[in-house]
């Protein structure tokens, strides 16, 4: 018997426990479990209606195997029609839903461990321009606080991520006469890694520090509490910034990029890679491949005027 949602109530009943497992073993927030519910609902879907068989056809997880999600993951890329990214987010989901059934001795083996992901093509991000990186830095200087105006410079110079900067004390600062560097203790995965200060980075820094007081917790506090500034409240007052400056399109994340295409330019891909504090080498390649508009531009040159 089908349920209420489209799909039997077995069906129904597999996506309850397997969420409440989620929900109750580890710290997962309510829109991922409400993606992997709903992923999950998606595959029961199609199992239960995509054969030619005439009598109603029930999900359960032991015939589930590996050529039925291979022929899944067809359907939803010539039938459906879906971009890679979904059909990956979606099979990614499977993965961890029949490794949870694994270890619950539902199943004797996992069908989903051999299924390969799409191959998604990966574009670079966007490149913030020269001027629009002056237009930036020129709206805060107008319109901000020295706070503000030393944290867009910290981050495009140092192409630290929100979260690092955030975190930030006034020992992780050491400033020479003619050099300088940052430790980064928060960083991805809680690695620790230095970063080199440039002059242009090392003067705001030290017109920065003349102002802010000696007993405070952290390099950029926030402005209201004194506590640490939170990630959102950073994003936001970027935002802010580019909104006076009228540029459309770039979030906070955007001054890290800006950062890595500067420094790629002359930059051995692992000396770029240590200051980034990127694991893989592929994700600083990612600086170095052009864009979707170089690639436009260049198609152009061959148009016929």
């Amino acid at each position: 018997m089908s349920g209420t949602t489209g799909i039997s109530k077995q069906g129904e009943q597999t996506i309850h426990d397997f969420i409440h497992a989620l929900t109750t073993n580890e710290d997962l927030n309510p829109k991922t479990l409400k993606e992997y519910a709903s992923d999950l609902k998606h595959f029961i879907g199609w199992f239960e209606t995509s054969g030619d068989q005439e009598d109603e056809v029930i999900f359960r997880i032991e015939e589930v195997t590996t050529p039925t999600l291979t022929r899944y993951r067809e359907a939803t890329q010539k039938v459906m029609e879906l971009k890679p990214a979904t059909i990956n987010r979606r099979l990614i989901t499977l993965k961890r839903f029949f490794e949870w059934a694994l270890l619950e001795s539902k199943i004797r083996r996992d069908p989903a461990k051999p299924v390969k992901l799409l191959p998604e093509e990966k574009v670079s991000p966007r490149q913030m321009t020269d001027k629009e990186e002056a237009a930036l830095i020129a709206a805060a200087e107008h319109g901000g606080s020295i706070r503000d105006q030393t944290i867009i410079i910290v981050m495009l110079h140092t192409g630290l991520r929100t979260m690092e900067v955030c975190d930030l004390a006034l020992e992780d600062i050491q400033i020479g006469k003619h050099d300088g560097q940052l430790t980064v203790r928060s960083g991805k995965r809680n690695k620790q890694r230095e970063v080199p200060l440039n002059a242009t980075c090392r003067a705001a820094l030290e017109k920065y520090l003349t102002v802010l007081p000696s007993d405070s917790p952290y390099l950029f506090p926030s402005e209201k509490t004194g506590d640490r500034l939170t990630e959102r409240a950073l994003r936001h007052a970027i935002q802010k910034y580019m909104k006076s400056a009228q540029l459309e399109g770039l979030s906070a994340h955007d001054l890290r990029h800006r950062f890595g295409y500067v420094m790629a330019a002359n930059t051995p891909l692992h000396r770029l890679a240590q200051i980034m504090g990127h694991d893989r080498l592929d994700t600083t390649m990612n600086y170095v491949k052009t864009t979707r508009s170089d690639l436009q531009s260049e198609v152009e040159k061959t148009a016929l005027q």
